[in-house]
């Protein structure tokens, strides 16, 4: 199980929105200007994911939630969304080099094969998403923000 903190937007009957922040993958390590994943934190504004997740108890705003999604789910959507585009890309550029025997019909192909590989991917995730297996659960529920109360004692108490 994959787990990860989120914060409660909202609750309305049964089902809580809550945002993720997003960690950046890299900051530390020594191969910082030649990471790829560096260059893609850099390029997406987005710093927050806000979802959907069911909850049957009521949840405050600002509330912290453990979620966890199962791995297996996971690795199956990453492989999924890659991996069909890139099949589709290698198998109908063979084709189409088989065919048509020229360098611009296997690009041709190689174009056709990868977008519809991402069409296949896309109408695939829209059916696994509504699988229960590869939604996010609540694992664990945090104190309301308004419930947690810190006291100090001043240095005429003690």
């Amino acid at each position: 199980m994959i787990k990860e903190w989120a914060t409660v937007v909202s609750w309305q009957n049964g089902v809580a929105l809550v945002s993720c922040d997003v960690k950046a993958s890299c900051n530390s390590c020594a191969s910082r200007a030649g990471c790829g994943s560096r260059v893609l934190n850099k390029l997406g504004p987005q710093t927050t994911h806000t979802i959907s997740v069911p909850s049957a108890e009521p949840l405050a705003v600002g509330q912290k939630v453990e979620l966890g999604i199962a791995e297996g789910s996971l690795l199956g959507s990453a492989m999924l969304v890659y991996l069909s585009p890139l099949v589709g890309l290698f198998v109908v550029a063979g084709i189409f080099q088989m065919l048509f025997g020229t360098d611009l019909a296997a690009m041709s192909g190689g174009v056709l094969g990868g977008v519809g590989g991402f069409m296949l991917a896309r109408g695939f995730s829209q059916k696994l998403a509504e699988k229960e297996a590869w939604q996010p659960v609540i694992l664990s529920v945090g104190l309301p923000p308004d419930m947690l109360r810190v006291e100090t004692l001043s240095s005429e108490a003690r």
